[in-house]
């Protein structure tokens, strides 16, 4: 219910004001002209952005504006008036080129001109975070923890290979209590060999 709010928004400083009123200018005088000075626009971002695209633009905007003047130019009727399809089309290139070079000049200037994106912020945890400026028995704000992955999981071992089961076969024959009398048997003839040899000495 309570927190931080949006943050407050900086008005534009003095480095982002100059821009915005070069901006105004150069688009108000291409329109004040009717096209006829709109390449100023492209030479300011040319020289602004040092762009080698920026300065192709500039120079095909000039060569436009000087064949527009040449068709309409050539066309017969006196002051302004056109009376052959060469005025129609000198002023339709030179409106149609005032309205492609001032989208495209606004457009780059401002992405030139934008600040820095901050990074996202980290995403928020589970923890609670009270609101600072209501006192009403709530702990202090806490800032909010970064997100920290579980470290992850250790890989998998593959499962022992099974080994094959035994073979049917003859088992190891154990030695049978017949065998064990008669070692134990053995035993006692040479105990007594030992004894009768120990005697003897």
């Amino acid at each position: 219910m309570h927190g931080h709010g949006y943050a407050p928004q900086q008005p534009p400083g003095p480095e982002q004001g100059a821009p915005v009123t070069l901006r105004v200018i150069f688009v108000v005088v291409s329109l004040m002209s009717c096209g006829l000075l709109a390449w100023a626009c492209l030479l300011r971002l040319a020289s602004v952005t040092r762009r080698p695209r920026d300065w192709v633009l500039f120079a095909l905007a000039v060569v436009h504006i000087v064949v527009t003047l040449y068709i309409i130019g050539t066309d017969p009727g006196e002051k302004g008036e056109f009376t052959t399809w060469r005025g129609d089309v000198g002023m339709g290139l030179l409106l149609g080129g005032l309205a492609a070079i001032i989208a495209y000049y606004l457009y780059a200037d401002i992405r030139h001109f934008a600040p820095a994106r901050p990074a996202p912020p980290a995403p928020y945890t589970q923890t609670t975070v009270y609101s600072q400026a209501s006192g009403y028995g709530y702990p202090p704000a806490q800032a909010p923890r970064p997100y920290t992955p579980a470290p992850p999981a250790p890989p998998l071992q593959p499962p022992p290979a099974q080994q094959p089961p035994p073979q049917a076969g003859p088992e190891p024959q154990r030695p049978g209590p017949a065998r064990i009398d008669q070692v134990r048997a053995e035993l006692d003839e040479l105990s007594d060999y030992l004894r009768k040899h120990e005697g003897d000495r």
